[in-house]
């Protein structure tokens, strides 16, 4: 059947993750198929370029799907839309070659992870940053964000439970920026651990109000063991921020902002 790739947004507070759940749980997945399924006349199964946690969000996650179904682009993002429910939108349908696969097409993936850092929490987007009542210094963090470029052993950084079978990952980027009241903690790797940028904020956080120095990220890599890390730190302020692919798929340039962040410089 003819293959077709999607773009779509989420707020991951509604929901319990993306992947389907045996316990009936509401999913992104869940309802992102139910909705194109509605489309097509048929059951359709999607496939996304990276799984994300309950209370996660998504800017610009990357799908597929076959379908034998013949729809025009805007009459599957419209149609999609107007069967899903509040919290998730198709921003965009494009037909593309059989050999595109969302998850193992993908040449790297990226992150944001959110703070509110002020005295006061926050009663707007409480759902959409992590709220921080330390004073941050952005620079200092920025500094302990610097000994986590690179291919390494991630064991200190992924969640005890996570089922990848090689802990090695390459981040190519790690950036850490201050607008106003929001640090911003941007993060592309060919991909990722389970937990592994929450993590990365939670020891970032600790060196950010100088419980830590900038070397101990360093330590915690060194260490190959989760017990040296620290906070896991909320899901709340993560943003699966977008995928990269070859460009002989064609895909669509998307936003890559959560709406309410002033669109970023380019690491």
């Amino acid at each position: 059947m003819p293959r077709y790739a999607a773009s779509v947004q989420y707020d991951g507070s509604c929901f319990f993750g993306w992947q389907i759940l045996r316990t009936g749980l509401p999913t992104v997945q869940e309802a992102v198929e139910a909705a194109l399924g509605k489309v097509a006349n048929h059951p359709v199964s999607v496939v996304c370029a990276g799984r994300t946690d309950a209370k996660v969000h998504g800017c610009n996650q990357i799908i597929h799907f076959d379908s034998s179904a013949i729809r025009t682009e805007r009459g599957w993002a419209y149609g999609s839309n107007a069967n899903l429910p509040d919290g998730i939108a198709i921003n965009w349908v494009k037909p593309v070659t059989d050999d595109f696969h969302a998850r193992f097409s993908a040449l790297w993936r990226r992150y944001r992870y959110v703070i509110y850092n002020h005295p006061i929490r926050p009663a707007l987007l409480s759902k959409g940053v992590t709220w921080n009542y330390r004073p941050l210094d952005a620079g200092r963090m920025q500094l302990a964000a610097k000994y986590l470029v690179g291919e390494h052993d991630f064991t200190s950084y992924r969640a005890v439970q996570c089922q990848a079978k090689n802990p090695v990952r390459h981040v190519t980027r790690l950036g850490v920026t201050r607008h106003g009241s929001l640090i911003v903690i941007d993060v592309q790797a060919n991909a990722f651990l389970h937990h592994m940028i929450r993590n990365f904020a939670g020891v970032l956080m600790a060196v950010g109000c100088s419980k830590r120095e900038p070397i101990w990220a360093r330590e915690v890599l060194d260490a190959r063991d989760r017990a040296s890390g620290g906070v896991t730190a909320s899901p709340c302020g993560l943003y699966f921020i977008d995928a990269g692919y070859d460009q002989k798929f064609g895909l669509p340039a998307s936003e890559s902002n959560p709406h309410f962040i002033a669109p970023l410089l380019p690491l």
